[in-house]
């Protein structure tokens, strides 16, 4: 919503209105937080290192690339990693629920079902991550789990924090819900073992991270396709920060002629996507796409993006990993 936009991202004047609201928010967190630190709430340990890949701002950072990345280079580095997450907006049947190549997209939620297709490591969903994590240690070979958000789950304790941030909108006007877009103060970046930009040109101290796109596939079999960039296209996206998408098509040079944005894990039907086409071209996300590829057309297609971050990352947390791993042998 361009209100919302204008408040937490500009200098909108209706952000003083929000102001008790974000002091109650503030009390809140700062119970729960204290309750867990001092032990009152309880917080389960899991048996192998654990790396929660967060945010504290509301909206798209860039997290699931960044948790494909990992899975990647984990698994060359010669570990088993594990994905869990909280599935937002899965309809599974019960839960905890593995999400595998056969899960119908509704029950395993948009997210999970295409990590789990492009990293095919084992993924768990659960709203409680902690039953995730027995669930997913207790049925496969994994000795690192990698939460795909959970940032401010306490009720699950972690060895390594990343936290992902936005290069272009960082954290707003810096103030907490509902009167700013943060979930968590600033403070909490100090916190981290990294802070990721997604977008570079992060402030010293920080990761910086780049998506870069990959040649587009076909919506309806995965298939990959050279296309004319010059021909016209019309762009769909239903994540949390649609112009990020947008924007990665500007750079590669793709002629947009229109785009439609709908909120993040958007429920897709084929009669809205025909209507806004009207029989032209599509482009869309990946994650978009896995919920599209039953009632989709041939014209249809999706660009898959990588992650790429600063060289001395990937050495800097298999050192912490190591350590890690050392200090549970001692």
């Amino acid at each position: 919503m361009k209100i919302e936009e204008d408040i937490w991202y500009g200098n909108h004047w209706a952000k003083w209105l929000l102001a008790p609201l974000s002091v109650t928010f503030a009390a809140i967190t700062c119970c729960r937080r204290a309750l867990f630190k001092s032990g009152i709430k309880t917080s389960i340990k899991p048996s192998v290192p654990t790396i929660v890949v967060g945010n504290i701002t509301v909206g798209g950072t860039g997290k699931t690339p960044l948790v494909v990345y990992l899975c990647e280079q984990l698994t060359s580095a010669g570990y088993k990693p594990g994905i869990i997450s909280r599935g937002y907006g899965s309809k599974a049947p019960q839960y905890p629920y593995i999400v595998n190549s056969d899960s119908p997209v509704e029950q395993s939620g948009d997210e999970p079902f295409m990590l789990q297709q492009r990293t095919r490591c084992p993924l768990v969903i659960s709203p409680v991550r902690s039953d995730a994590a027995a669930y997913l240690l207790a049925h496969f070979d994994v000795d690192i789990i990698i939460t795909d958000d959970g940032l401010q789950h306490y009720a699950m304790q972690r060895d390594i924090e990343l936290i992902v941030i936005d290069g272009k909108r960082r954290l707003g006007n810096g103030h907490l819900l509902p009167m700013g877009p943060l979930r968590e103060g600033p403070w909490r970046l100090d916190t981290a073992d990294f802070v990721i930009c997604n977008g570079g040109n992060g402030f010293a101290g920080e990761v910086n991270m780049n998506l870069v796109a990959t040649p587009l596939r076909r919506v309806t079999n995965n298939e990959l396709v050279t296309l004319d960039k010059s021909k016209s296209m019309v762009a769909i996206a239903g994540i949390g920060n649609p112009q990020r998408f947008y924007t990665t098509l500007d750079k590669h040079d793709y002629v947009i002629e229109e785009y439609l944005s709908f909120p993040d894990h958007h429920a897709f039907t084929a009669v809205e996507i025909e209507q806004f086409a009207a029989g032209r071209t599509v482009i869309m996300t990946e994650k978009d796409a896995v919920k599209c590829q039953s009632f989709a057309q041939d014209n249809w297609y999706y660009l898959p993006v990588n992650a790429s971050l600063d060289s001395d990352f990937l050495p800097q947390l298999l050192l912490k990993l190591k350590e890690l791993t050392h200090d549970s042998g001692s």
